[in-house]
C-alpha cells in the first residue's frame, strides 16, 4: 500500500487568534513540508486545485515542479485537477514536463471539482458540467495515447494531426480518475480502466464498497488488465504522539473550516462531538496516535476489499508548521512501517 500526503495549501486564519500567515510562508512551509515527506520515505505527495482566496494551489504543477527540485523519490501529483476548466494539450504538456524534471515521478488525478468558481473565472457554463468534463477527458487520454492527435468533441477546436510535446518519461503518463460519491464517475473509471481515488472524508468509509465494487465489476467487464485496477482513498487525517493531542490540536481548525464550507452548502455548523464520532473506529477520519491510525487504515483496507494507496489531507486545519511536520515524520517513520509489515504478514 502506498502512503502519502495530499494539501489544498489552504490559508486559513488561526481560529484562536484570527491571523493568517502571509502567502509566501505558507508557500515555504509547504515545500518542506514535501521535503519531509520524501526524506521520511512516504510515496507521494499531492496538490490540489481551487480559485479562492482561502488556497493557494490555483497553479498546482508550478508547486509541484519547485518540489521536484528539492526531492529525490516521492511521486508528485495533482489532487484533482479540474479537468473540467483546464485544456487537455496544456495539462498533458505542463505534466510532461513535471515529470522530465522529476525524472519519472508525475501523475495526474482529474476530476470534475467540489466547487465551482473555475467555470465563471475560465468562461465555461456550469451547465455543461458534466460533458466538458466527459469531452477533456477523452481528448487527455486521446493525447496520453497518441503523440499526433486526431480528436473531435463538443467544447473545444479539433486536432486534426497535431502533435503534443513534450512527451513524458514515463508511458504512459500515469493518470486517476477522482471521484466521490457519484456512480456514474466509478463505472466511467471501470470502464476507462483508469486507477480510482475516491475522497472520503465523512461518515463511514464502508458505505463506498459497494460503490467501488462496481468500478471493480466494470473494469472486468471490460477487459482491462488486473494491474490496471487500483483503488486509492483520500481521507482527512492527522497524528501527534497521543490520539488525544492529535484531536485537541486539530479539532479546531477543522471544525472552522468545515463550518464556513457548510455555510455554502447548507450543513450544520460542525461541533466536537460530531468530530469524535467520526473519528471513531469505523468512522473517516484518520486522527489519533501511530498504531490508532494505522489500525484505522487496516480497517478500511479490509472493508473496502483491498486499496492500493492512502493519502491524508491535513490541511483543512490550521494547523502549527512545526506540529504538521511532526504528523509527516509519525507517518513515515511509524504508521507507514506498521502497514508494510502487516500487509507483508497478510
Amino acid at each position: 500500500m502506498q502512503i502519502g500526503i495530499d494539501s489544498f495549501v489552504s490559508l486559513f486564519p488561526d481560529p484562536a487568534t484570527g491571523v493568517a500567515l502571509s502567502a509566501a510562508t505558507r508557500m515555504r512551509n509547504l515545500l518542506e513540508e514535501i521535503e519531509l515527506a520524501d526524506q521520511v520515505g512516504l510515496d507521494v505527495f499531492g496538490v490540489g486545485e481551487h480559485h479562492r482566496r482561502e488556497f493557494l494551489d490555483s497553479a498546482p504543477v508550478v508547486i509541484l515542479a519547485a518540489a521536484a527540485s528539492r526531492t529525490r523519490r516521492i511521486r508528485l501529483s495533482s489532487a484533482v485537477t479540474v479537468l473540467s476548466a483546464e485544456d487537455p494539450v496544456r495539462l498533458f504538456q505542463n505534466f510532461a514536463t513535471l515529470d522530465l524534471l522529476s525524472l519519472g515521478r508525475a501523475e495526474i488525478i482529474v476530476g470534475r471539482g467540489s466547487f465551482i468558481e473555475a467555470f465563471p473565472l475560465f468562461g465555461l457554463n456550469v451547465k455543461d458540467y458534466d460533458s466538458l468534463f466527459a469531452d477533456k477527458l477523452d481528448l487527455l487520454l486521446t493525447i496520453r495515447k497518441n503523440v499526433q492527435v486526431h480528436w473531435s468533441g463538443k467544447h473545444r477546436a479539433p486536432l486534426t494531426g497535431q502533435g503534443v510535446y513534450p512527451r513524458p518519461m514515463q508511458n504512459p503518463l500515469p493518470i486517476w480518475l477522482g471521484v466521490g460519491g457519484t456512480p456514474e464517475s466509478f463505472v466511467r473509471a471501470g470502464k476507462l480502466g483508469l486507477p480510482l481515488m475516491v475522497a472520503i472524508i465523512g461518515g463511514e468509509p464502508r458505505r463506498f464498497r459497494p460503490l467501488i465494487d462496481l468500478y471493480r465489476e466494470e473494469d472486468r467487464r471490460a477487459g482491462h488488465a488486473a494491474n490496471q485496477l487500483t483503488v486509492g482513498i483520500h481521507s482527512i487525517g492527522f497524528l501527534a504522539d497521543t490520539t488525544e493531542q492529535a484531536a485537541d490540536v486539530f479539532y479546531p481548525g477543522y471544525a472552522h473550516t468545515m463550518t464556513e464550507v457548510g455555510k455554502e452548502r447548507g450543513w450544520p455548523p460542525t461541533n466536537r462531538a460530531q468530530f469524535d464520532a467520526v473519528r471513531g473506529p469505523t468512522g473517516a477520519l484518520l486522527i489519533g496516535d501511530a498504531e490508532t491510525v494505522a489500525k484505522k487504515i487496516l480497517y478500511v483496507n479490509e472493508v473496502l476489499g483491498g486499496i492500493s494507496r492512502i493519502t491524508f489531507q491535513m490541511s483543512v486545519s490550521t494547523l502549527p508548521h512545526r506540529k504538521l511536520l511532526h504528523a509527516i515524520e509519525i507517518l513515515g517513520t511509524q504508521v507507514a512501517p506498521i502497514l508494510r509489515k502487516s500487509m507483508i504478514n497478510a
